[in-house]
């Protein structure tokens, strides 16, 4: 069964309308779902719901809910943040739809000192709008009951700026020492975790030092350099099975 956005607003009593132009035409004119139709839809909440499809025309879709299951407390599972540079070969939109695809809660673009792309302001604001529509699609591909957070693009000072809201923060770096992932989990048991994922280049010795006296710890992903990418869904790939193991 498909599943698919709304927002809370366009939820009323029993009902609910999707207007948006880009998802009316995926499910009309893509999918050619029809009245009777039955879908699974959710909200920015997190809660879900089952639904059938009782009217469609260009503009909108109308649904009749037939059941509705609230969304689960917050602190069940572990609450992931990934601040990850913007790479230089690969595209920060796979990144957004594999993270997303994880279940990653938030995802912060990052400058760093080595960060090769730089954006312009309006460069800036047009792929955040992407990331987002990116994100609300990942997420409704992999029926996950909430859609991530996208920040704006951001400085590594103005991220650890707030480092002091999450319980664990872990910075891979190649350089210095280091502890595994799995010296680190053993120890650690945590709901809401930052990870930082540096450019190709690494981040600079003065980043890591900026880091640590914000409470990161520095880890090691093993003795290969990885791309951004790779490192980024190997972090919270591993997060997720020590969560579930």
């Amino acid at each position: 069964m498909h599943k698919f956005f709304c927002l809370s607003f366009n939820i009323i009593d029993e009902r609910m309308t999707i207007d948006d132009e880009e998802q009316v035409h995926h499910m009309k004119g893509v999918l050619r779902l029809n009245p009777n139709d039955e879908v699974e839809m959710f909200d920015e909440f997190g809660n879900e719901y089952d639904c059938v499809i009782d009217g469609v025309s260009d503009k909108q879709i109308s649904l009749r809910i037939t059941m509705s299951r609230m969304a689960p407390p917050k602190d069940e599972s572990v609450r992931i943040t990934v601040a990850c540079a913007i790479p230089k070969n690969v595209k920060m939109d796979d990144i957004v739809d594999k993270l997303t695809q994880l279940g990653v809660e938030r995802i912060i673009p990052l400058e760093t000192e080595r960060t090769v792309v730089r954006l312009d302001k309006l460069k800036k604001f047009l792929r955040l709008e992407r990331w987002k529509r990116l994100a609300k699609s990942a997420s409704q591909q992999s029926k996950r009951n909430t859609i991530p957070i996208i920040d704006s693009v951001r400085s590594i000072g103005e991220v650890l700026s707030e480092a002091v809201n999450f319980e664990l923060k872990l910075i891979p770096t190649l350089a210095g020492e280091h502890r595994s992932l799995k010296e680190v989990f053993a120890v650690s048991k945590v709901k809401k975790v930052l990870v930082f994922i540096g450019p190709e280049g690494d981040f600079t010795e003065q980043e890591v030092m900026a880091a640590m006296n914000a409470g990161c710890i520095p880890v090691t992903l093993g003795k290969e350099i990885l791309r951004v990418d790779t490192a980024a869904i190997s972090v919270v790939s591993f997060i997720k099975f020590h969560e579930n193991s």
